[in-house]
């Protein structure tokens, strides 16, 4: 885990990780969130709609946000303020993620940087986008 303060961090400085989504993460947010919706459940509903396989949700692969800023950028002192996501493309079980985020901009009077952040899958393919403000509480 990064440990980064404000004084640490200069706009352009990146960041990234990988992740491969597996059944088990599938299971543990179905038990968490409820959602029952067959497009995530059902392969062959989510095959009737077109899509390779079931779909993973959304959510799940957007918490890879969470772990970014959490543990990668800034890491220990980030408090996640705002998120704006945008989903590109399906994932799917197996899928490898590459997720990678870049300062771009930094208040250092308010202890605020902004991120844009990424996620592509294991063809390169954009998964979603997003734009993330984070506060750095430093003690």
């Amino acid at each position: 885990m990064n440990e980064l303060k404000i004084h640490d961090i200069q706009v352009g400085k990146k960041e990234s990780f990988s992740m491969y989504i597996n059944e088990d993460m599938m299971s543990s947010f179905l038990s968490t969130t409820g959602d029952t919706s067959p497009i995530h459940v059902h392969e062959s509903y989510a095959k009737d709609l077109g899509f390779e396989s079931k779909v993973v949700y959304g959510m799940l692969t957007a918490s890879f946000y969470s772990t970014l800023v959490g543990v990668y950028l800034p890491g220990k002192y980030a408090v996640l303020h705002n998120i704006d996501i945008s989903f590109n493309r399906p994932v799917y079980v197996g899928n490898r993620l590459d997720v990678t985020g870049e300062v771009i901009s930094k208040n250092e009077t308010f202890g605020q940087i902004e991120i844009r952040a990424i996620i592509k899958n294991d063809l390169d393919q954009t998964i979603s986008k997003a734009k993330i403000k984070v506060g750095i509480r430093e003690r």
